[in-house]
């Protein structure tokens, strides 16, 4: 804590400089109070539309009938986390800069799995469990609440509401005051002593009252009659796993389906839980006084599309569709508490996602005949150390499979004397091979070929040296992974929805194809900052 404190205070020494100088070149003397970034983790842009006569006139209606919608907006990730994807976001630098790759990597140094926020140095904050045990200290790169941390000499308060660590950790960014997620073992809103020494008299009163345990009790029932829930297949849908391959129909006990886990985890999955940090949030900005100076401030609150459990029902389920239509009523809220308690002229308010979420690859095969299928990644690393011995003699070259990534046992490499970006470029042309791959590339191609600018810049974007395996795939459309004894969450969708709104943002559409990482420059351009410097984005034309 004191050595990130103290690294802002040396960089904030230079904010009354730079502020004014970046206020004054761009002309523009309009600063909002308070930006709220609404982020849902798997969100499908035509989600708002195909929802969009059973949303509320004051949710997600709202935001497009008087913001601006950029309706062509791409995450050019390969890898297409819920992690990854906030943590370009909020850094408007693509992986290969800010570092986070994967959930997790190989540290080849220490020869172990590196969670993305994991850190033992700190410690939960709110509850006794390990979940508050992480940090943004493997994120390379400063957020834009970094920067306006630094440029406002740490006035500017930032703070992030979550369901998961990573999307709290990672909006929050180095320098945020308060990062809060829902921690399964207790129920509780938590944080971390990265963020929170003490916690807050507020928090400790919001999970006095034992929400977690109230709704563990409840049903999850539509919230319309389930007849009308016409934008979605059968509830009972022969190809719909559903939890633990067994339920798939409402009404949900929760309180039967927490028995399988014995914990809260189950609430992430339903309505309940982004209830939760809707109200945890409005909470957090009046205990907190965000938005009541001439300082802006900023605060993210992430939602998330059924969690883990999304690949269970689908993006045409009639769950999926009443998590949309709670969470709109959660937008509606939100939005209507910063209009009376701060007012639509000082706020910005953006609304994105963090990764999409891709049909099934059963359900775009049974119903609609297009070529899609399953890759079964253990058996294609299975062949592969088959061939790579036959190629280079016996030995266990290939360490580990993770998330579209090969990893090598470099050290036997060297040992063998075996050339690594040979052996990397024959495994990439042997993997190439198999039905449902698209392309393979090898890390020695991606060090020293330029892709950017072509249809191979995912591949590119998405490689960091020290992080990154020595093979990266990218399926087929329609492809998905799947393996024996572990389901595999993964999405080929890299479009999510953008969109602008407040008082000073003007009503319009653009369909010009815009980036995630346009956020960054975009939001730094309405605070009168520099963005951090790795940031690569372009300002999008949202001002009135």
């Amino acid at each position: 804590m004191y050595t990130k404190r103290f690294a802002i205070f040396l960089l904030g020494l230079l904010s009354p400089i730079l502020l004014h100088a970046q206020s004054h070149a761009n002309g523009k003397t309009y600063r909002p109070k308070l930006v709220v970034g609404i982020v849902v983790e798997d969100i499908r842009p035509d989600y708002i539309d195909r929802y969009w006569d059973k949303f509320r006139t004051d949710g997600f209606r709202r935001l497009v009938n008087q913001g601006f919608v950029c309706r062509n907006n791409h995450i050019d990730n390969l890898i297409q986390r819920p992690s990854v994807g906030m943590a370009t976001l909020f850094t408007g630098a693509a992986p290969s800069f800010n570092g986070i790759v994967n959930d997790q990597w190989i540290d080849r140094l220490r020869k172990k799995v590196i969670d993305c926020t994991h850190d033992d140095y700190y410690t939960t904050v709110g509850s006794n469990s390990t979940e508050g045990d992480r940090s943004a200290m493997k994120l390379m790169t400063p957020t834009i609440g970094d920067a306006l941390k630094i440029m406002t000499n740490g006035k500017a308060k930032v703070y992030s509401v979550a369901l998961n660590a990573p999307a709290a950790v990672f909006s929050a960014g180095h320098a945020g005051d308060g990062a809060y997620w829902f921690d399964p073992e207790s129920g509780n809103m938590i944080s971390s002593s990265y963020y929170v020494e003490t916690f807050p008299d507020w928090a400790f009163n919001f999970n006095n009252q034992k929400l977690a345990d109230d709704y563990i009790h409840r049903k999850w029932e539509t919230l319309y009659p389930i007849s009308s829930y016409t934008e979605s297949i059968a509830d009972d849908y022969i190809l719909e796993p559903g939890y633990y391959d067994k339920w798939n129909t409402f009404p949900y006990e929760l309180s039967k389906l927490q028995k399988r886990t014995e914990d809260y985890r189950v609430l992430k999955t339903t309505p309940y839980g982004n209830l939760m940090v809707s109200d945890f949030a409005t909470s957090l900005i009046a205990n907190e006084g965000l938005g009541q100076d001439s300082i802006p401030d900023m605060l993210t609150v992430t939602f998330s599309s059924m969690d883990y459990e999304r690949n269970s029902f689908g993006p045409a389920s009639v769950e999926m569709e009443d998590t949309y239509l709670r969470m709109d009523q959660n937008i509606a809220h939100l939005l209507n508490y910063l209009d009376r308690t701060i007012g639509k002229d000082n706020v910005v308010v953006f609304l994105t996602g963090t990764s999409s979420e891709s049909y099934p690859s059963s359900y775009l095969k049974e119903e609609f005949h297009m070529q899609a299928g399953t890759f079964n990644p253990e058996g294609a690393v299975a062949l592969l150390k088959a061939y790579l011995n036959i190629k280079f003699g016996q030995g266990n070259y290939v360490e580990s499979y993770m998330n579209q990534q090969v990893y090598f046992d470099r050290d036997l490499i060297s040992e063998r004397k075996i050339d690594l970006a040979t052996i990397q470029k024959e495994a990439a042309s042997f993997l190439n091979q198999f039905e449902g791959v698209a392309s393979c590339r090898a890390a020695s191609e991606l060090e020293s070929v330029n892709l950017l600018g072509s249809s191979f810049a995912p591949f590119q974007n998405s490689y960091n040296p020290k992080r990154s395996g020595d093979i990266l795939l990218r399926f087929e459309e329609g492809w998905q992974p799947k393996e024996k004894y572990r389901r595999i969450d993964y999405t080929e969708n890299s479009q999510v929805p953008l969109i602008f709104w407040g008082g000073h943002v003007k009503h319009g559409t653009l369909n010009q194809r815009t980036n995630i990482m346009d956020v960054v420059p975009t939001l730094a351009d309405f605070l009168g900052i520099m963005p951090p410097n790795a940031a690569k984005g372009s300002i999008i034309n949202v001002r009135k």
